[in-house]
């Protein structure tokens, strides 16, 4: 592997192409103009080390990797990487190919780049490397920083399917699977083991059914479940297939994974029926098996993968980005975002919404003195009295009512919620109408974290506090550009590559942070 060489001084022939950028063109000079202290030979020799036993590509890791980021910069597919190379004078310039006949890597280079990239962790490296330009042009000169946490969504690739078409498309894979190893036409295994459901026809074509009547319905749907069991148990059977090797062994997991999450024993006599409501973990797509149910709001819900970002305000950068399918907590990515801000400077405070606030984190960065902005959650209570009219006291291990009656906090573990409750004492309260309509009395959750909800309460009854959580909205706008750049779907299948993929928008963001400060400062 060998460095990129960037000349120090362009040439004639560049510098007068480089002053015809203009207009929407402006980011490609920009790009042209900072590459060299983007990839600095320290930098560089990162990447060199990262790619050193590959050796299948002659390419400069830093030339790849400026490839990497004008593919997103440019929405360009693998195919239109290489042809913009060849023909896009813009791109020629930034890489150093002006002139020159044929394109510096070819179409298979990149999905081979992408992979090291993940293999050794460099697209955060990529991040950081951008956050360490921002610092060094002067953007970035300071080392208490505040973050501000936030998601959004992001569509899956892969196609959703209902129940039905999930298991014809199981079966299908196991047969395709099966006839591979044995060398036959998947059509003689279909014959043979008279799996019905199956045929040249769509799955639904090849039932024939009155989709209208549901007994039709349940009977059919009974029918295809049992053949899928026959399959599955036929290809166990038979040890020359009964191996822990993909791809036999993959696709009978597939098949018993979606009749597991979606099939239930139906008390109507029909065998098996659908599952009511939706299984926990259900994956919606084989095309993409990382792809989740998920939900933004009560009422926003889509399928595929909530993508986190960690800012630092003020400067606009993005100092950490990654991905998760789409029905894991919010709060689970804290732990990786924070480290990821961390290897900037040291963390004085962090904002983020509600749904961050269930990581256990939260509490440890607390304990250690950083400051926690976050709206708290507001009780339901109607008219009623909310929970911030009743003093708790944690140390004491007791809870007063407005009508100050004191009982204890129920419950040993601290780690998880407990309660107090006031039971007979609401029966004969004058402001029990004012307090709860429950026959059995007043009663509150008393939260593992409940020092910092109270914390989080008294900061909102402020206008000092209230202020400081609206500075959240300017972030929250700041991010509509990185999420504008990317899209709102996902490009590539996988939790890892799409991760890999929004670091990447993540480091764009940054590059255009330090243009619009260097065109400031000019």
């Amino acid at each position: 592997m060998m460095r990129w060489e960037i000349p120090a001084k362009p040439s004639a022939k560049e510098a007068k192409l480089a002053a015809r950028l203009k207009g929407g063109s402006k980011f490609f000079r920009f790009l042209w103009e900072i590459r060299g202290e983007l990839f600095t030979p320290e930098f560089q020799d990162e990447l060199i080390q990262g790619f050193e036993r590959k050796r299948s590509d002659n390419v400069p890791p830093a030339l790849m990797a400026m490839v990497w980021l004008l593919q997103a910069y440019t929405q360009a597919s693998d195919r239109d990487a290489v042809d913009n190379a060849l023909f896009d004078v813009r791109w020629q310039l930034i890489l150093g190919t002006l002139g020159v006949e044929d394109a510096p890597f070819g179409q298979g280079s990149l999905p081979r780049f992408r992979a090291r990239l993940v293999a050794k962790d460099l697209d955060r490296r990529l991040v950081d490397r951008t956050v360490e330009l921002a610092r060094e042009t002067g953007l970035f000169g300071f080392r208490n920083l505040r973050g501000v946490l936030d998601s959004s969504p992001l569509r899956g690739a892969g196609r959703v399917e209902d129940t039905w078409n999930l298991i014809g498309r199981a079966m299908g894979n196991l047969v395709k699977a099966v006839a591979t190893v044995r060398g036959v036409d998947p059509d003689v295994l279909v014959r043979e083991l008279e799996l019905t459901t199956m045929g040249p026809a769509s799955l639904k074509a090849n039932l024939d059914i009155d989709w209208a009547d549901q007994e039709e319905r349940a009977k059919a749907f009974s029918l295809l479940v049992e053949e899928a069991n026959k399959l599955s148990e036929w290809v166990t059977r038979h040890e020359d297939l009964a191996s822990d090797e993909p791809p036999i062994s993959t696709a009978v997991e597939d098949l018993e994974a979606i009749l597991e999450q979606d099939t239930e024993p139906d008390p109507d006599g029909h065998g098996t029926k659908l599952k009511r409501g939706v299984a926990k973990d259900r994956m919606p797509s084989l095309g993409d098996k990382d792809m989740r149910h998920g939900r933004k709001s009560q009422s926003f819900k889509f399928n595929g993968y909530k993508r986190f970002f960690i800012t630092v305000p003020g400067v606009r950068l993005v100092v950490g980005a990654l991905v998760q399918p789409a029905n894991e907590p919010e709060h689970d990515a804290t732990t990786s975002l924070v480290s990821d801000l961390e290897r900037h400077g040291t963390l004085t405070g962090l904002d983020f919404d509600r749904g961050f606030l269930a990581s256990t984190m939260v509490q440890e960065l607390r304990d250690r003195g950083v400051e926690i902005r976050c709206k708290p959650w507001r009780a339901r209570n109607g008219a009623r009295f909310p929970k911030s009219r009743f003093r708790i006291d944690l140390q004491a291990g007791t809870a007063t009512c407005p009508a100050d009656v004191t009982v204890s906090i129920r419950g040993k573990n601290q780690e998880k919620t407990r309660k107090a409750s006031w039971g007979r004492a609401c029966h004969t309260c004058a402001l029990r109408e004012q307090c709860t309509k429950a026959k059995r009395g007043r009663s509150v959750q008393v939260h593992p974290q409940e020092y910092l909800h109270q914390e989080l309460q008294e900061t909102i009854r402020s206008e000092e506090g209230r202020a400081a959580l609206r500075e959240r909205v300017v972030v929250e706008h700041s991010l509509a550009r990185l999420q504008l750049l990317q899209g709102s779907r996902a490009r590539y299948k996988g939790t890892r590559k799409n991760t890999m993929d929004v670091r990447r928008y993540a480091a764009i963001n940054n590059l255009y942070e330090v243009r619009r400060h260097l065109a400031k400062a000019a």
